[in-house]
């Protein structure tokens, strides 16, 4: 493993404190935790371990600025710290994906590649803070009675992440709070809270009033206070679908806004009359790609059965060519899993996959031997044999592994394509614009990319049906989420 990566100067030795009020403070109860190099499984740094206090210190801090200096900013002042963000965002770029490539395995080639879309995002929702209106509506009643309505921010928003993008999730939470005017507690996860923690010091160097975003990093413990906390108006969560009902019924106390993006088990449909030398490396990569550690992965690959086997064989030689490695070499392709604990998970569902009848066509376990045998690298894998009733093709793995089926006709791959609980994210290869548009409109997914995958733009809407959540990110329909809409009745004489 390379050793000779200079660490980014926020690994400075000291512990790393939560954010409360524009301060850095420890833990009220002066608890830590260690995180964890996922390529070494040596620790990376000390962090501040929030427990209940924190958490109400916090949303004390944000309630403030909230109703203080922060609701005096104006849409032109809130979108000038939004590129003044930005222009930090993109100054740092290079400390904060390192940061992300040490703290979760991403490899440095993938996280550095986010800094287009992290600036993007920013810039966008800067745009969108002073485009934000009401409406004047023409009402029936008698007299002269002028209705009209007005866009108000939401208030105090709890936001929930998890460890598989930490830069980019809470930049994605973090840019229509500060476009609509609300303020924000964050509680990324405990896995990977370096970036997030170092974005939340950017955000007041960018003149972003203290308590506007606040960071406490810690476990479930803290998310759960946070998620029921009676002064959050609003809970913004991104992780699975079992924490996800758990911060719904929290939610209930004070009946908060919610926006819940969950988890997957997206089908990946491949025609015949697809451009195989384009469908081959997409349907790889719609899985393989951050480890398959991606919540919109296109785990389950259906392919029509008379190109079928060729086109498996064809998917299953490619991953065999990508590099597995030390997330830090800009050549390596697949980094670790986050953590022991996904590891052991991901280890499991390929042991019962091969004691279901499935056969490993390529990967299969973990990678034991030579200079990785130390982290929590799992080989690329795709299983062939595998019928829609497997564990692996019904329930979200989220390492990398592809479950490939064979399927004959559009009617049948629609309704298995939909046979999930879930419905997020799902892919369409093929030539003839019929079929793509009929499947387009069968599947029940929140996004249907059609002769691509995992295609991201600041101005379209994310988000999911059925158990896979409901509320949308990015695109204008996100800046409704974080909005009330009050009608204004007025009355001339």
């Amino acid at each position: 493993m390379k050793n000779d990566w200079p660490l980014p100067p926020f690994l400075d030795g000291s512990p790393k404190l939560l954010l409360i009020d524009g301060q850095l403070v420890p833990a009220a109860s002066g608890k830590t935790f260690k995180t964890y190099n996922p390529s070494t499984g040596q620790v990376l740094a000390e962090v501040a371990e929030a427990g209940p206090e924190d958490i109400h210190r916090a949303v004390g801090a944000a309630r403030r600025a909230f109703e203080g200096p922060w609701s005096k900013f104006k849409p032109f002042d809130r979108q000038a710290v939004l590129l003044k963000l930005a222009d930090l965002l993109d100054q740092h770029f290079e400390e904060l994906s390192t940061l992300d490539t040490l703290d979760m395995g991403g490899p440095i080639a993938r996280t550095a590649a986010g800094r287009r879309r992290g600036i993007a995002l920013l810039r966008y929702y800067a745009g969108l803070a002073t485009a934000t209106h009401g409406h004047t509506i023409e009402n029936s009643v008698d007299g002269h009675v002028f209705s009209y309505t007005l866009k108000e921010p939401v208030g105090v928003v709890a936001a929930i992440n998890p460890w598989n993008g930490p830069l980019g999730l809470a930049i994605w939470k973090i840019a229509p709070v500060l476009a609509t005017g609300c303020t924000m507690v964050l509680k990324p996860a405990e896995q990977a809270p370096l970036s997030p923690l170092r974005l939340g010091e950017l955000c007041l160097e960018a003149g972003i009033p203290p308590g506007v975003i606040n960071v406490v990093t810690g476990f479930g413990e803290a998310g759960a206070a946070l998620a029921a906390h009676p002064d959050v108006d609003k809970i913004a969560f991104t992780g699975s679908t079992e924490v996800g009902q758990h911060i719904v019924r929290a939610s209930a106390g004070n009946m908060k806004r919610v926006s819940v993006e969950l988890g997957g088990k997206s089908p990946n449909i491949v025609f015949a009359d697809a451009d195989l030398d384009e469908a081959v490396p997409g349907a790889a990569m719609a899985v393989f790609n951050n480890s398959g550690q991606i919540c919109s992965a296109g785990t389950r690959l259906f392919v029509e059965r008379r190109i079928h086997d060729e086109f498996v064989e064809r998917v299953a030689a490619f991953a065999k060519t990508l590099r597995v490695g030390d997330p830090l070499d800009p050549q390596t392709q697949l980094g670790p899993l986050v953590s022991d604990a996904q590891l052991e998970r991901v280890t499991g569902y390929l042991a019962t996959g091969k004691t279901e009848g499935a056969r490993a066509l390529s990967g299969g376990g973990r990678i034991t031997e030579g200079a990785l045998a130390q982290g929590y690298f799992v080989a690329p894998t795709i299983f062939a044999g595998v019928n829609d009733g497997m564990t692996i093709a019904r329930e979200e793995i989220f390492g990398p592994v592809i479950s490939a089926m064979p399927f004959d006709d559009v009617d049948e791959v629609i309704r298995r394509g939909n046979d999930t609980p879930y419905g997020l994210g799902s892919g369409v290869w093929t030539r003839d614009i019929s079929n793509a548009q009929r499947v387009s409109r069968g599947l029940r997914t929140g996004t249907v990319w059609v002769n691509c995958y995992q295609a991201m733009d600041p101005a379209v809407p994310f988000g999911g049906y059925k158990m896979s959540g409901y509320g949308r990110e990015s695109g204008t329909e996100h800046m409704e989420e974080y909005l009330q809409t009050k009608a204004v009745w007025l009355k001339s004489k």
